[in-house]
């Protein structure tokens, strides 16, 4: 695969999610090392995620059909969260499925609770 294919396609990726995202948002997930790779066949953005669900690697890639599929990897596993996902959506998808989850309630009570942890200190 071309290397300035691969690079342009993880750097559009990476500025998407950043313009569609609120930061405060990504910094919840402990982002480190935006990357450009290939995975799975295919240019992708890799990043390594320390969040409150999941800690490892996302990757977001581009598929043949124009949507991005997002994946989870660890040393034991990938898993693949979609592989339908518009440009607007990667960041909701990602705040779901390594921070904040789907019980808005919870994750409200968790963010309050460190909150308090941070100011008590």
């Amino acid at each position: 695969m071309d290397k300035e294919y691969v690079l342009q396609v993880a750097e559009t990726a990476k500025n998407q999610l950043l313009a569609t995202t609120p930061m405060n948002i990504v910094l919840s997930w402990g982002v480190e090392k935006f990357i450009a790779t290939v995975f799975k066949e295919m240019p992708a953005l890799k990043f390594n995620v320390n969040g409150r669900l999941f800690k490892g690697l996302v990757v977001v890639a581009l598929n043949g059909s124009d949507y991005y599929e997002i994946y989870l990897v660890t040393y034991q596993e990938t898993k693949c969260v979609t592989d339908r996902a518009f440009f607007n959506q990667v960041g909701e998808i990602i705040d779901r499925t390594i921070e904040s989850g789907t019980n808005k309630t919870e994750y409200e009570q968790f963010c309050r609770q460190q909150w308090y942890e941070l100011l008590a200190k």
